[in-house]
């Protein structure tokens, strides 16, 4: 019997070494079908909603600033090169008559020097000093700022300033019109 014994021992340890030696198994698989999205870019302008210019004497100057204008080009471009531009309406008071109107014409816009700038590439002012500045038109756009080169994304800011030669004929009163910036 203790052979048997020994020989059922040796049997069961023989067959758990077998056991052990036997190869694994490959581990199971599975895949996860992935996905990413790739947007497209914007060239954007951003600008104040309103701007209050300050006050002056009808045949005098009225200059105030317009507040930060910002372009946002988000394109990832090879070549991000844009222009900003900028018209204006007719400045009106009351009815609109002759003498109630300042024309976009007698309203100079000087874009001054960039406020703030990211990316690479030329960023230039239209009009880099206060002797530069143009008189704004409401069909022909002035030049407001642009950006040359550069690859990927940018911004540029800046504060223009715009000088209202008040008409020696301008009535008293809150003269209104719209400044519009566009950027292509």
């Amino acid at each position: 019997m203790r052979t048997a014994k020994i020989w059922t021992t040796a049997a069961a340890t023989a067959a758990a070494v077998g056991l052990l030696a036997t190869p694994a198994a490959a581990a199971p698989t599975d895949t996860t079908d992935s996905t990413f999205e790739v947007l497209v870019g914007t060239l954007d302008v951003v600008t104040p909603a309103t701007a209050d210019l300050g006050t002056g004497n009808t045949g005098g100057t009225i200059t105030g600033a317009l507040g930060t204008v910002t372009v946002d080009d988000s394109r990832g471009a090879a070549d991000a090169s844009w222009t900003a531009s900028v018209t204006a309406t007719v400045f009106q008071t009351g009815g609109g008559s002759p003498e109630e109107t300042v024309l976009p014409s007698e309203i100079d816009y000087w874009s001054g020097p960039a406020t703030a700038t990211t990316g690479t590439g030329t960023f230039t002012p239209g009009q880099a000093a206060a002797g530069d500045a143009q008189p704004l038109d409401s069909v022909t756009p002035v030049t407001a700022f642009s950006h040359a080169g550069g690859t990927g994304g940018n911004t540029a800011g800046w504060n223009p300033t715009l000088v209202v030669n008040v008409p020696l004929d301008s009535v008293a009163g809150e003269y209104t019109g719209t400044v519009t910036h566009s950027v292509a």
